[in-house]
């Protein structure tokens, strides 16, 4: 429990206090966000606060920009006067919704700003395992010379677990190369996938078939560790496996066992269930491609989400409230 309720404020409770890293570390959101609220507080520890730090920064002020900052119940009860938070980035699972609803704390977020950041990394992960680039390179770099073979991505089949925004926009770009699309979700797309040529399959079918499965999910009790033991064996031995998304939703203890099992062909993750990841071995595996959570880093999607998040401090349209 946090015991900072009662630590004396003296900045105005009319200010926002921006605890994302990104957004603060950013100078063109800084100063479109200070044109608008010129005692806007920024983090610059250049970490993500946590606990009773995040509370103290987030102590007086009545509006919030988060990011990978945890909102739990016990951070809400500590900040009455917190009554509106704005999403930077399009991750929710940080959040808890119910809390902030029954604190009375909107929280507003704006989904697909940064869509194509992450879609064209997958596709680059794509590419770079079905044509071997990393260990290529690697050789290369230690003085080898070793031509090696690989396939193209416009004869593959490529599964998409997820088709929001960015699946969706993964569909599109893969298609664009000539692959074969499946996809599955359990919402209903079905005007996407007629305009589009991608089939939609049971998750079953699209794990069996896929020569690529690539992730597009949001962590929730439901998907957390839906990529296990048992998806995985249903998976091609040559199949490659592709995840930006959410890092909890591969268990990744399986996924190094199939991978130095030489079940599953390769593996590349943007994201890990603790960040930094934990696993030495699973980095160092030559099948495995790891990045250190850049799908939304590029500077377009920084400036789009970050724009988004200074639009949902005033209601702007193409915010979604998530607590009404």
């Amino acid at each position: 429990m946090f015991s900072l309720k009662n630590e004396p404020v003296n900045r105005p409770s009319s200010a926002v206090a921006v605890a994302s890293r990104s957004f603060s570390r950013n100078p063109t959101l800084r100063r479109e966000l200070a044109d608008r609220y010129p005692h806007a507080r920024f983090n610059e520890t250049g970490g993500v606060l946590a606990g009773d730090e995040l509370v103290r920064f987030l102590r007086g002020h009545t509006k919030a920009i988060t990011g990978l900052d945890v909102l739990s119940d016990a951070v809400f009860r500590a900040l009455p006067e917190l009554r509106l938070v704005s999403k930077y980035g399009v991750g929710l699972d940080m959040i808890d919704l119910e809390s902030a609803r029954r604190h009375g704390v909107a929280v507003r977020w704006t989904p697909g700003v940064n869509r194509q950041s992450v879609a064209e990394l997958t596709v680059g992960f794509m590419i770079a395992l079905c044509r071997g680039i990393v260990p290529a390179a690697l050789l290369v770099r230690d003085g080898a010379w070793h031509q090696t073979g690989g396939r193209q991505l416009s004869t593959a089949t490529v599964g998409v677990l997820g088709c929001g925004a960015v699946g969706q926009t993964v569909a599109r770009l893969c298609r664009a190369f000539g692959a074969n699309v499946l996809a599955h979700d359990i919402r209903a797309y079905d005007e996407f996938y007629r305009g589009s040529g991608v089939k939609p399959v049971s998750l079953d079918v699209l794990l069996r078939e896929s020569d690529i499965l690539t992730i597009h999910l949001p962590l929730d009790a439901s998907t957390r560790g839906l990529i296990g033991a048992g998806a995985i064996s249903l998976m091609q031995p040559s199949a490659f496996l592709v995840n930006t998304a959410r890092g909890g939703i591969v268990d990744e203890h399986e996924l190094k066992a199939a991978l130095v099992e030489h079940r599953l062909g390769g593996a590349a993750t943007d994201v890990f269930t603790v960040e930094p990841p934990a696993d030495p071995e699973l980095l160092r595996l030559p099948n495995f491609i790891g990045t250190p959570h850049i799908g939304a880093s590029t500077e377009e999607a920084a400036l789009a989400m970050g724009r988004a998040a200074i639009g949902g401090l005033d209601e702007s349209p193409e915010s979604i409230d998530l607590t009404v």
